[in-house]
């Protein structure tokens, strides 16, 4: 069973769904007619509430329905209801007027009034038909993929991601367990939003909800049976290293009340609609504090994570010409490697070597050569490396850290998959959860940008 399936047979049965749904809302009008003058229609709510749903079904279906090019078209049309420009500089003309407080204050008030988007009334009108809070967060994945080279679209994703921050803040969201016994459809969704390991049939999601794994995801009212981000939990003893082992269905399932840790092994983000609004570092504290009151024998929380920018950043400086070995590792590698395979190769850098060679890991004396120097500059990369904005360059690594976790352990060949090699030679890290040190962590990294790491990471990324 493929993920890719799996996710396009649900979208198909939820499409027809949804467009029969909204059909008898709408009455089951087949004309729509122009979609600008609907949406002026439901700015100007004639008709009362039953035909203002109407409206606002006809124009998701005339969305639904379109191909590429009509939902570009649906998309700017619906931006271009914007703040009108003559109200808004009358507006900031009379607040600069303002002399006093309390001039002021209304002056802002009626600017605030002039500057609000009728988009965005039109936008929250769609939460009145059946599964309308959804339809918006599909809608915002499309409009997100046009807004990077369209300044008006881009200003119409801000306004309709500031809408869905505000509906979608934690506060309003639900943990719960998924398991074995949960609906097929919401199985069959775990299966096909699954980011990090794939889930290669219904024995291994099985598997994963068996006695010592747990799932939780977070819901919203509006989409119950949509998991927004979702959780993979193995209950072991001990740090994990490998993730094949983890994954292992032949491996004996632990009673969970032996277990003495629980590792987080895959997060997956649901709803591309939802990019930008992080609900991760409240899922994995909510996580850490059920599993906690209902496992008080678990006295460990870690993670074992992919380093999906690690192989990227070691060419990178490959290429630079970086002096990433001593003399002796450059040595050693290229001993292991052996004759050149090909005329020139001999002067290349035995790095550049190495990831030329498909099965290098299966080669045990070239396995060995590598493992240190790689070993070291991986906890480089993770604990040094920084982006634009001096944040950890790994993005698992800067999700990880501003959630308070600490860099604990990397891991030896723990991925050994083609994903696994292809982006970090198939090395995977353990982030340590320790209650006690969270907040601190936290407040340390997005305030100073300083990343919490065990002693042997420090000593590992100084070489």
């Amino acid at each position: 069973m493929e993920a890719a399936t799996v996710q396009e047979g649900l979208f198909d049965r939820a499409l027809k769904r949804l467009l029969g749904a909204w059909a008898a809302v709408a009455g089951g009008a087949e004309d729509q007619g122009d979609v600008a003058a609907q949406m002026r229609a439901c700015l100007e709510a004639k008709g009362g509430e039953v035909s203002a749903r109407g409206r606002s079904a006809q124009l998701a279906q005339a969305y639904r329905k379109a191909d590429a090019e009509g939902r570009t078209g649906f998309l700017r049309t619906l931006a271009g209801f914007d703040a009108d420009p003559a109200s808004v500089q009358a507006a900031c003309a009379a607040f600069a007027a303002a002399t006093d407080t309390g001039e002021r204050a209304m002056a802002l008030a009626q600017l605030r009034r002039a500057a609000a988007a009728p988009r965005v009334r039109l936008l929250t009108q769609f939460t009145s038909i059946p599964e309308g809070v959804k339809f918006l967060v599909d809608l915002r994945a499309d409009l997100m993929a046009r807004a990077k080279e369209d300044p008006l679209l881009a200003a119409l994703d801000e306004d309709l991601r500031g809408l869905l921050a505000a509906w979608f803040d934690v506060g309003f969201l639900e943990l719960r367990r998924i398991d074995w016994n949960s609906p097929a459809s919401l199985l069959e969704k775990l299966v096909g939003y699954e980011a990090v390991h794939e889930i290669r049939g219904w024995r291994d999601l099985k598997n994963r909800l068996d006695a010592d794994r747990r799932c939780y995801a977070f819901f919203h009212p509006a989409m119950a049976g949509e998991p927004l981000i979702f959780v993979e939990v193995a209950l072991v003893r001990g740090l994990a290293d490998n993730v094949r082992a983890l994954l292992d269905e032949k491996a004996p399932v632990i009673d969970p009340a032996a277990a003495d840790t629980a590792i987080f092994y895959s997060i997956s983000n649901c709803q591309k609609g939802l990019s930008g609004i992080s609900f991760g570092n409240f899922l994995i504290k909510q996580v850490v504090d059920r599993l906690s009151r209902d496992l008080p024998n678990l006295k460990t929380f870690a993670t074992l994570s992919p380093i999906p920018g690690f192989r990227r950043w070691l060419e990178e400086r490959i290429s630079a010409g970086d002096e990433l070995l001593s003399p002796e590792e450059s040595a050693t590698i290229a001993e292991a490697l052996g004759s050149a395979e090909q005329e020139g190769a001999a002067e290349m850098h035995p790095l550049a070597r190495l990831l030329g060679r498909r099965q290098w890991y299966r080669e045990p004396a070239l396995a060995e050569a590598a493992k240190t120097p790689l070993l070291r500059l991986c906890a480089r990369y993770l604990l040094a490396e920084s982006d634009r904005r001096g944040k950890a360059r790994d993005p698992v690594a800067h999700f990880h850290l501003s959630n308070g976790a600490r860099a604990e352990r990397l891991n030896w060949l723990a991925d050994a998959s083609e994903k696994g090699l292809r982006e970090s030679l198939g090395l995977m890290v353990n982030y340590l959860y320790d209650r006690d040190t969270i907040e601190a962590n936290h407040e340390l990294y997005v305030g100073e940008g300083k990343r919490a790491a065990s002693s042997a990471m420090k000593r590992l990324a100084r070489g």
